[in-house]
């Protein structure tokens, strides 16, 4: 690792934590200055960081109260939300597509619908299920990415709370199926893109509302802290 390389890396942890550029700099001429003499002492640069730039560089921000102290995060939250329920979602219009399509009956006339098929019906139930628990990892590591302050608070109330924000999602993106029907009959096929683009949308809503309730807003960040000779 060269000076270079280490002042370019913990640049790129202070934006991404928020701090100021002014503020930014001054600790990267600092760091340089730090990383030069260490080199000419005949260390290296990945020593003198213990080969972790980036929780070096996001400790001098903690230490010198670079970080806002209640920083919510809502649109982190909702984006990451909305990806963990991306692929869960495609998975269940998917399955809905195959209902509508009724590519699955054994019969040319008079068939039932997929939909009484039990294993429609266990889809569904593992699309929940696998998405509760991507959308509770992907908000949790983009949290902890940002060093986001009230994270495990968010984190519980969304392990309590997820549940229902899938089930609505879903019963959301049914809702929309079904007026398709209603509106549409055959061609209520055309309601799967709206309601795979609704059913993340509303999990990503219902997240950053339990984010904003866990993590209120506060306008003023920390005051920085003395630093010593």
């Amino acid at each position: 690792m060269t000076v270079d390389h280490a002042i370019s890396q913990a640049m790129k942890t202070w934006r991404r934590l928020g701090v100021e550029e002014e503020a930014a700099q001054e600790m990267a001429e600092e760091l340089a200055a730090d990383l030069t003499a260490a080199v000419a002492d005949g260390r290296t640069a990945s020593a003198y960081v213990g080969g972790d730039v980036d929780t070096l560089a996001t400790s001098w921000a903690v230490e010198r109260g670079l970080l806002p102290v209640q920083h919510q995060r809502l649109k982190e939250t909702a984006a990451a939300a909305a990806k963990g329920a991306a692929a869960p979602a495609l998975a269940a219009v998917f399955f809905c597509w195959v209902s509508m399509s009724h590519v699955l009956d054994p019969c040319a006339s008079d068939c039932r619908t997929t939909t009484d098929a039990p294993w429609m019906w266990v889809g569904w139930v593992l699309c929940a299920a696998v998405g509760y628990w991507l959308v509770l990892r992907a908000v949790s590591r983009r949290l902890e990415r940002h060093q986001a302050a009230g994270r495990e608070a968010t984190l519980r109330a969304l392990t309590r709370t997820l549940p229902l924000i899938v089930v609505a999602a879903a019963l959301i993106g049914g809702g929309i199926g079904l007026l398709f029907s209603v509106i549409f009959g055959y061609f209520q096929i055309f309601a799967l893109l709206p309601a795979l683009v609704s059913m993340p949308a509303a999990v990503a809503s219902g997240a950053a509302w339990v984010r904003h309730r866990t993590c209120p807003p506060v306008n003023t960040t920390s005051r920085p802290l003395a630093r010593t000779a």
